[in-house]
């Protein structure tokens, strides 16, 4: 039992790491930043594969009634905001500081010294604060969401198909679509393999984490969170450009030594 444990947590970890690697992949490296188009693609395959697993039985998915799908509007709503802001965010910024961002308040601070000497671009850090308000919210929804007619993975589910035609309705007024049509590296098999992908992984993180939800307690699921966040952080410097200083280290120091602490608290009390 615990072997299998062990396991869900090192393919959560696994999928998390390559699924954020592969995001900032395409849109850094390949400077693909059109959120709408490129969340809209994840969460198009995303509901394809999820309900081609439903129909064959590899996941538990019963029919989702319109009344419940409309009672998780709200969610799904949160959601969109979650990854296109998300996607911003991490267009602008490094792995590490995109994490230290989730974790803790005190980087605020930090933040606030660095808009006023414009010493970075605030944009991504907006973004950032935008991305973690909705994932606070959903955060706080779904722990209050009276309904139990919808399970984690229907849930989901619900957010893909919204996400997917909320993104396309908002592709051509954002100027995404016609922006991406003269994208350069549009015929690169670089890109188009990175698209595929990362709407593979962003599927396979989500089986990932409903198996690793379903197997442990709240607080062993936190943890390995947390060591797959602190994992990404040493790896991606490997991987990716980053501008670092002694204060930024310091700061993401400070932030995940705070969460390790936080989750241990959890795991004790």
């Amino acid at each position: 039992m615990q072997c299998k444990r062990n396991f869900s947590g090192l393919a959560f970890s696994f999928f998390f790491i390559v699924s954020y690697f592969t995001n900032k992949f395409v849109l850094t490296v390949m400077n693909f930043t059109y959120p709408t188009l490129f969340q809209g693609w994840q969460t198009f395959i995303g509901a394809l594969l999820l309900l081609l697993s439903g129909k064959l039985g590899w996941v538990e998915m019963s029919r989702i009634s319109g009344s419940a799908a409309f009672a998780w509007f709200p969610g799904s709503l949160l959601f969109v905001g979650n990854i296109y802001a998300g996607s911003r965010a991490l267009s602008r910024l490094e792995i590490p500081f995109f994490f230290t961002l989730q974790n803790s308040s005190h980087v605020v601070s930090y933040v606030i010294m660095k808009a006023v000497h414009r010493k970075f671009d605030f944009t991504g850090y907006m973004w950032a604060i935008a991305h973690l308000v909705c994932v606070g919210a959903y955060r706080v929804f779904q722990v209050h969401y009276k309904s139990s007619n919808l399970s984690d993975i229907e849930q989901q589910c619900v957010n893909y198909l919204f996400s997917v035609l909320l993104l396309a309705m908002a592709a051509h007024p954002s100027g995404d679509l016609t922006s991406a049509l003269e994208f350069p590296s549009l015929q690169s098999y670089s890109f188009r393999g990175g698209c595929c992908a990362s709407a593979l992984l962003g599927f396979l993180l989500l089986l990932a984490t409903v198996k690793l939800k379903s197997g442990l307690s709240l607080q062993h699921c936190a943890m390995w969170i947390f060591m797959s966040k602190v994992t990404a952080m040493f790896l991606s410097p490997l991987i990716f450009y980053m501008d670092m200083n002694t204060p930024s280290i310091i700061c993401m120091a400070v932030s995940h030594v705070s969460e390790a602490l936080l989750v241990y608290y959890e795991r004790e009390t």
